[in-house]
């Protein structure tokens, strides 16, 4: 398929900049694929809208504070950390990217120095962070990394960050989560709607841009993930009990394809994927999905026309310009049942 197949027109205005006051309080968009058909509704009323026989699984993963900027020569220096590879060697989005050869040692302040090890084929700098404690110099001086079409900056960081954020180690938040709120899974748990959680640590894996044109070429860059054998357990015996498997985001849905067998089983572990979903995909595990917008020509957008179809999921997207949804991040939410 060709990557234009998947572009559509989206003026800046339907951008969402900030998060809403009330998170429960965004739009939500139900495409149901059988009948083809699309309402509308506010998040709030998702329990409702839910069979009580379904299943829901977030990923807890936590967005730490990745960015760091700092003087660099006459100029400005910036460093995004993607991928842990062991606890003080990361790889690393930079520019400016010339300061950032092979070899090359740089200080930023005397509690932390850099020494560049490699480049690899995605243009990111292998880079040993020279400091006692990584984790805590972060926490200090580090920045929560909001996407670059967020142009406004948010008062409190824990509004990017859903309120179930656990495990520490992605560099972008699992948004279709931010919509969720303690009246929401309280509302689920009365009806008798499971909850499971999953680990999947965002990284550039998700938000990569294709740059190839026919989409068959591009290679996804991996991500770590965790499923636990008593998550596992819990979700097998509930898909084989006939229940819906609702994944809550799209970085829920790769770890739960990616450790489902031929047979349609999970099994337990934790690793990297690079797992790239696509139409034509034969689905293994989940049979519906909450999601957020996703950017025009994205690995996420093909993820969903995957699941829904790619027609009907274009024209669900123009719907919602039409009702003037909000898109990306901060945005609106979709249910794909």
């Amino acid at each position: 398929m060709n990557l234009s197949e998947f572009d559509y027109e989206l003026p800046k205005s339907f951008i969402a900049q900030k998060p809403l006051q009330k998170r429960d309080h965004s739009k939500l968009m139900v495409l149901n694929r059988d009948k083809r058909s699309i309402s509308h509704h506010q998040f709030f009323e998702l329990p409702e809208l839910l069979d009580s026989n379904s299943v829901l699984v977030f990923n807890q993963s936590k967005v730490i504070p990745a960015r760091l900027s700092f003087k660099l020569g006459n100029g400005k220096g910036e460093i995004l950390l993607i991928k842990a590879l062991s606890e003080k060697t990361w790889e690393c989005m930079v520019r400016p990217g010339p300061k950032f050869k092979a070899g090359n040692e740089i200080e930023i302040d005397p509690q932390l120095s850099l020494s560049i090890k490699s480049i690899t084929t995605h243009g990111l700098r292998v880079i040993e962070f020279n400091v006692d404690d990584l984790n805590a110099y972060l926490k200090q001086n580090g920045q929560t990394p909001l996407p670059p079409y967020v142009k406004e900056k948010i008062e409190d960081s824990n509004r990017y960050q859903t309120i179930y954020a656990k495990t520490e180690g992605s560099v972008a938040a699992p948004t279709a989560g931010f919509h969720f709120t303690e009246d929401v899974f309280k509302n689920l748990k009365e009806k008798g709607i499971e909850t499971a959680f999953v680990t999947l640590h965002v990284g550039l894996g998700t938000f990569q841009p294709v740059k190839t044109e026919k989409i068959e070429e591009h290679q996804m860059h991996s991500e770590y993930y965790e499923l636990s054998e008593e998550t596992a357990k819990q979700l097998n015996t509930a898909k084989k009990a006939g229940k819906k498997i609702i994944a809550v985001g799209t970085t829920s849905v790769r770890v739960l394809e990616t450790a489902a067998n031929e047979d349609g089983k999970l099994v337990a572990g934790s690793g990297e994927t690079d797992i790239f979903i696509r139409p034509g995909y034969r689905w293994k595990f989940i049979d519906g999905l909450i999601t957020n917008f996703h950017v025009p020509k994205s690995t996420l957008l093909m993820l969903v026309s995957a699941l829904a179809g790619k027609e009907f999921i274009l024209e669900a997207y123009e719907t919602a310009k039409e009702n003037n949804y909000r898109f990306f991040s901060f945005g609106d939410s979709m249910f794909i049942q």
